[in-house]
């Protein structure tokens, strides 16, 4: 959704202010309060957890991090910073967060192509009152608009640590679809090449294994950063936030270990691929070969009855050139004769 604009099916707003995509205030019972930037800028300890999703490459949103926050000077500048590799840095009784998620659909809720989907870096500073997270303008993750839109329809989390466990499980959820996609994919390639369509599959398996690289690049230290966060003694972490991090994990591990068999099928597809074409090439060339030799024996009788030097037999026998006719005509199949049998076509 674009600045100011409000989902239809929703009465939620999203990015009615410059570099904010929405504020809440969690009521405890699973729902609740929209908050504006103004509210959020005078927010003190005590008065609820409150959830401040903004656009980090927006200036109003670096300003606001950068002196309205009151975070430690560290954790502004991870905030803010390019750097989106998955990591957990504890500061006092907070987390600094660094994860990544699958957008698996655009904000109108149409599905993308699988060449378009992306991993989003989400940047979060947790604490016992506070939750901010960050993602750059022109990206979107479908965990935190369901975790928003629950929260409207008062079933979404009551606590700090129930909301960061919930944001994990979400953005580990979204990748079942993307590697069931790159797993269906892995099949239709193995039947083009199955049914001798090699030229298809090329580029698409170059395409396919790269994705599976990026993923795996990613998701390694994605599992890292949640084990971390299970193992942190932060207070606002109850022992049934770190047990569903655990499934989390779990159910990550899980992901990482089908990536890793696609990208071993995928391994395969590339050595049959690259047999197939060897094949194909090795026939050409038999067929080349074999195609020379039946042309052998006409080229050595034209080449000889072609020299411009006297003495050539045959010149003045009318029946000369009948009898070259059927000498080539017997030896050309002779040459067939003898490829068949060495089994050369």
């Amino acid at each position: 959704m674009g600045q100011g604009e409000v989902s239809k099916t929703s009465t939620v707003s999203y990015g009615t202010e410059p570099g904010l995509r929405f504020a809440s205030q969690l009521d405890g019972h699973g729902g609740c309060k929209q908050l504006c930037m103004d509210e959020v800028s005078t927010w003190k300890h005590g008065e609820g957890v409150t959830w401040l999703h903004l656009e980090r490459d927006h200036p109003a949103a670096a300003d606001w991090v950068t002196h309205k926050s009151g975070f430690d000077p560290f954790v502004i500048e991870a905030l803010l910073e390019e750097d989106s590799r998955p990591r957990v840095e504890p500061v006092g009784d907070g987390l600094l967060i660094i994860l990544r998620g699958v957008c698996a659909t655009s904000p109108d809720g149409a599905t993308q192509k699988p060449d378009d989907i992306d991993l989003v870096p989400i940047h979060l500073w947790v604490d016992g009152e506070r939750i901010v997270s960050l993602r750059d303008s022109g990206h979107y993750i479908t965990a935190l608009r369901d975790i928003r839109l629950s929260l409207e329809k008062k079933k979404g989390p009551q606590r700090t640590g129930d909301l960061l466990a919930l944001i994990g499980d979400k953005l580990v959820r979204d990748l079942e679809p993307v590697l069931d996609a790159m797993d269906e994919e892995v099949d239709e390639l193995d039947e083009l090449i199955f049914h001798g369509e090699a030229g298809q599959v090329r580029e698409r398996l170059k395409l396919l294994r790269r994705r599976a690289v990026q993923l795996r690049r990613y998701l390694a230290p994605q599992r890292d950063a949640l084990n971390r966060i299970e193992h942190d003694d932060a207070p606002w972490l109850a022992e049934r936030d770190k047990l569903r991090m655990r499934e989390v994990i779990d159910k990550l591990m899980r992901y990482i270990e089908y990536l890793d068999a696609i990208r071993d099928r995928t391994s395969i597809l590339h050595d049959d691929l690259s047999t197939v074409i060897s094949e194909r090439i090795a026939r050409n060339s038999n067929r080349l070969a074999a195609l020379a030799a039946l042309l052998l024996p006409p080229s050595v009788v034209a080449g000889l009855f072609g020299m411009n030097v006297g003495g050539i037999p045959g010149v003045n026998d009318t029946w000369a050139f009948v009898i070259i006719v059927v000498f080539v005509t017997v030896s050309s199949i002779a040459t067939l004769w003898v490829l068949k049998r060495i089994n050369w076509l």
